[in-house]
């Protein structure tokens, strides 16, 4: 079988982000995280009942994956699927998968939450720079802020949205941007976690949708990115 020239695209671009995610997280830890976390909490942005709302997708989504996944096993034995349907099985498998691959990278990297909320955790805002940093090869609840996992299972349904179906890039978009701003209103994350769960949710959503042959055919790209109609 001859090598797949889009593929070894794809592994390039991988590569790519993931250099441009490392220097960006690098950044956010000495210079955007604390001064973001310090400024939502002075000015009492948890207390926006908007900014938890816009939290609560991802949870909800995770728990019908299973349930959406079956039926399109069932559905497989009446005919190959379509593209939407493909496109399904792509965003319900990335959803699965980005959260597995958060909680392995969760453990490896053991990074202290921004606020106290669950298990008496260390936090930056209540212990200052004693709670803060990177404590790798740590496992419990008090160590799984970076990556994000709503982020990452968002990003990951919206990359398979993004590749399957380019006219709808901007929801996709609009979808992360509402999950990132909610869970930095709340104290829940750092900017630098969001930005991690982002590319390992992108990531995992990319190669899902490329994997089930969801892409959108090259016809609708072109008119996609030119305008269309």
């Amino acid at each position: 079988m001859p090598a797949d020239p889009d593929y070894r695209r794809l592994l390039r671009r991988t590569l790519a982000a993931l250099c441009v995610t490392a220097a960006v997280v690098a950044l956010c830890y000495f210079f955007v995280d604390r001064p973001v976390a310090l400024f939502v909490h002075d000015h009492g942005l948890p207390s926006v009942r908007a900014f938890e709302w816009l939290t609560l997708p991802p949870p909800v989504v995770q728990a019908w994956v299973p349930a959406v996944l079956a039926g399109l096993a069932v559905r497989r034995a009446w005919g190959p699927f379509r593209r939407w349907e493909r496109a399904v099985l792509a965003a319900g498998a990335a959803v699965v998968l980005a959260d597995q691959f958060r909680q392995s990278l969760g453990y490896v990297f053991g990074r202290y939450w921004p606020a106290t909320w669950t298990h008496d955790n260390p936090s930056f805002l209540r212990d200052g720079d004693a709670g803060y940093g990177f404590h790798p090869f740590h496992e419990g609840p008090w160590y799984g802020s970076f990556p994000s996992g709503h982020t990452a299972r968002t990003a990951a349904a919206a990359a398979v949205l993004w590749v399957a179906y380019p006219r709808w890039r901007w929801l996709a978009a609009a979808a992360v941007a509402a999950v990132t701003v909610g869970l930095i209103g709340m104290d829940y994350h750092f900017v630098g976690d969001v930005v991690a769960g982002g590319f390992v949710g992108g990531t995992v959503g990319v190669y899902a949708a490329h994997l089930a042959g969801a892409g959108a055919p090259s016809g609708e790209t072109v008119a996609s990115a030119s305008g269309g109609r």
